[in-house]
């Protein structure tokens, strides 16, 4: 698959506010299925696998089954590969920037004091 496809993927797990608050209660730990339907009584079972699907199919989250538990665990790579590639260089230059600011402020600051 093709790095625009997978990132395809992930941004449109991405865009869904449901599949953000899964994601959020994996952070932490790995969770069940039926631990995940809990957490969200709001959202059928159904509802919950299907958003899991598309989490799994983009790769954001791992499933291990262990007997009749399905265990899902978040895997943030594509996340971070996401962020080194729009948001890296993006916070590089606001870096940037804010030093050009951080040095014209102490010239002016050392042209007042003179």
């Amino acid at each position: 698959m093709s790095t625009d496809t997978q990132d395809d993927l992930i941004f449109r797990a991405l865009a869904s506010p449901i599949r953000r608050r899964l994601l959020d209660a994996l952070r932490d730990e790995p969770q069940t299925t039926g631990e995940l339907c809990a957490r969200h009584p709001d959202l059928n079972r159904c509802t919950v696998m299907q958003h899991l699907g598309v989490l799994e199919e983009a790769e954001l989250i791992l499933v291990r089954r262990q007997g009749r538990l399905r265990w899902n665990y978040l895997n943030a790579i594509p996340i971070k590969r996401i962020h080194d590639r729009w948001i890296g260089a993006y916070a590089a230059q606001a870096v940037g920037i804010l030093e050009t600011l951080k040095n014209d402020l102490e010239l002016i600051e050392k042209k007042v004091d003179a």
